[in-house]
């Protein structure tokens, strides 16, 4: 008898589940940040430092406050960057803050 191989998202696009991986992928990492808060800050710590994003950015990536967010980066020895380099910046930093406030 041969082991069984683990279910991919193949899979669950043949069993009409999906329409594509891309959607069984997106869907599933949907799922693991849902049920892994932990996983959440995780991935925007990473992003702010590698992708440049703002704080409001990457404190609703992560699902918290803006001052969590630079309690937990200064928590992990990074230094919050303040202050957004651009207009465009200030403005999606205010609609972010708007927004989670608003859902608060």
């Amino acid at each position: 008898m041969s082991a069984m191989r683990p279910t991919d998202a193949r899979d669950l696009v043949r069993a009409r589940l999906y329409s594509s991986e891309e959607e069984a992928v997106r869907d599933a990492l949907r799922h693991l940040l849902r049920a892994r808060p932990d996983a959440r800050v995780d991935v925007a710590v990473h992003r702010y430092q590698t992708e440049g994003l703002s704080l409001a950015k990457a404190a609703d990536l992560a699902g918290v406050s803006w001052a969590q967010m630079r309690e937990i980066l200064l928590e992990k020895g990074i230094q919050p960057r303040l202050g957004p380099e651009t207009l465009q910046d200030a403005e999606e930093e205010a609609r972010v803050l708007r927004d989670f406030s608003a859902n608060r």
